[in-house]
């Protein structure tokens, strides 16, 4: 992986852990559908008419089925699914849960073509790794249907977390990345305004969290979608995924610190096994065709 590679790494690794504390300062105030709306709505806003400025659009619509799977499970749902699970279910937890992405991509990737032997190793690092959510769920972290309803959602996003970066390496590695994500971008902002508008709170929204939502659409959105692609192109799909190694601990030091959440031992050995078992399962991970 070249210097950009570790560049946009580097990057995505902070600010793909910061989401999930400004998700749970915008849901206290505006409807989920309404916070991924804003969000993406946003970062469409800012990235389509510099990707039209510059002619790569047009490219793009080359590969729209790509773009619209693309579009549908790594922004409509897993946002929209994380905003839910986040009135339930605290951001440290949900940080957690989507640190399985790395496991969750190697099981799928034969699904995309995408050849890589099981070796002991790696089934025995995606073993650690579920035993890890095991662990997190089963002593106490998560209580009632609804802690387990926002669980449940997290771990579908995290099903399109992983599916978002196999499809970019499999239908979109040749694809503009700046096209490419400004027209997943301006697809899923069309697809969840049905859904924001039915939502619109009937009050004017904190500076909170109107600010939260800025933050998630121009910083962990727009940017983060751009180096998205960029490390997806130069590492691949299992190793961008490594990621969430740093993800998890940037939102727990968040949800912990900043909002005071509770995390005990359970999320701590829940925490240590998770990233233990997608280190072991990705390490010297290559996907190929």
């Amino acid at each position: 992986m070249n210097w950009r590679g570790w560049s946009a790494f580097a990057a995505l690794s902070i600010i793909w852990g910061v989401p999930y504390f400004f998700i749970k300062l915008a849901v206290a105030d505006i409807a989920p559908f309404g916070v991924a709306w804003g969000r993406i709505a946003l970062a469409a806003a800012i990235l389509l008419p510099v990707a039209w400025q510059r002619g790569v659009l047009r490219a793009t619509l080359l590969h729209k089925r790509a773009i619209c799977a693309f579009a549908l499970v790594e922004l409509v749902g897993p946002f929209s699914l994380i905003a839910i699970g986040e009135r339930w279910i605290s951001s440290s937890i949900a940080g957690i849960l989507i640190a399985t992405v790395p496991m969750i991509v190697i099981l799928l990737s034969p699904l995309f073509g995408l050849k890589e032997p099981l070796a002991a190793r790696r089934l025995a690092g995606v073993l650690v790794g579920f035993a890890g959510v095991v662990v997190l769920l089963g002593l106490g972290e998560v209580s009632g249907w609804y802690g387990w309803a926002g669980v449940t959602c997290v771990l579908f996003a995290a099903v399109g977390y992983a599916l978002g970066p196999l499809i970019v390496q499999r239908y979109l590695g040749a694809v503009d990345g700046l096209g490419a994500a400004a027209a997943s971008l301006g697809l899923a902002s069309v697809v969840l305004l049905p859904a924001a508008l039915w939502t619109v709170p009937q009050h004017r929204p904190s500076p909170l969290a109107l600010s939260s939502i800025a933050v998630l659409g121009i910083v962990c959105t727009a940017i983060a979608l751009l180096l998205f692609f960029v490390l997806v192109k130069h590492a691949g799909a299992s190793r961008a995924a490594i990621i969430t190694y740093i993800n998890p601990i940037i939102a727990t030091l968040l949800g912990v610190g900043l909002l005071h959440e509770r995390f005990g031992v359970a999320a701590t050995l829940g925490l240590a096994l998770i990233l233990s078992g997608s280190w072991f399962a990705t390490r010297a991970a290559t996907l190929v065709h």
